[in-house]
């Protein structure tokens, strides 16, 4: 497989495949930073253009995972490395602890350590859940959409495609969230929130508008 990005957060979903002992013939990407040896951790290689990842799609493995936050970066990283051959798959640690009734995951979801997934849970294409983060009964997540460690998420919520919920929030019971909303880090959703703006604060509150993303 290969991990799109070698610093940060690809370094967690290394461990998440070090759990799935699925490490054999991973390799790194990144194009980017200067300072990342050829070889991380002595152990993996490090590609630098998308020319190699072809080849290695094409030759070795075409599964793809993407270990590098933020929603539309996540997703504009999809699209280029599905346009040369590759497979977006998900990442899910075996710590996680997953309901075995009516729920269903997305391609290409990152899934970590601590993670409490609980029954009828619909999770879009692309979503990171870091650590130790828990969802409830009925709830909705929509595509890439990011949750930073420690969020919780009561049950029969809705969340957005693209929002980014910062460290340790909480989202109350039945609370539906826009898309393209970031919830600052600590905060406490009590009441629905817009399209595209910034929510902090205990109860949160609107701080700011954002633009409306295109593609």
């Amino acid at each position: 497989m290969l991990i799109v990005g070698a610093k940060g957060f690809a370094k967690e979903v290394l461990e998440v495949l070090h759990q799935l002992n699925q490490i054999e013939n991973l390799v790194f990407y990144d194009d980017v930073n200067n300072d990342i040896p050829d070889l991380l951790y002595n152990q993996f290689q490090v590609l630098r253009t998308k020319e190699i990842v072809a080849d290695y799609f094409r030759t070795i493995d075409n599964r793809f995972t993407i270990g590098i936050g933020n929603p539309f970066l996540r997703n504009k990283l999809v699209d280029q490395f599905e346009q040369i051959g590759g497979v977006f798959t998900s990442t899910i640690s075996p710590l996680a602890q997953i309901g075995h009734f009516g729920n269903t995951i997305g391609e290409g979801c990152n899934i970590m350590t601590g993670v409490i997934i609980t029954n009828d849970i619909k999770i879009g294409q692309g979503v990171l859940i870091n650590l130790n983060c828990t969802i409830g009964h009925d709830s909705k997540i929509g595509d890439f959409v990011e949750l930073s460690p420690g969020v919780h998420i009561s049950g029969n919520c809705t969340i957005g495609d693209y929002c980014n919920i910062g460290t340790n929030a909480t989202i109350l019971p039945k609370i539906t969230i826009g898309k393209n909303v970031i919830v600052g880090a600590g905060s406490v959703v009590t009441k629905d929130v817009p399209d595209n703006c910034l929510v902090v604060g205990i109860p949160a509150v609107v701080k700011k508008e954002l633009s409306n993303p295109s593609f």
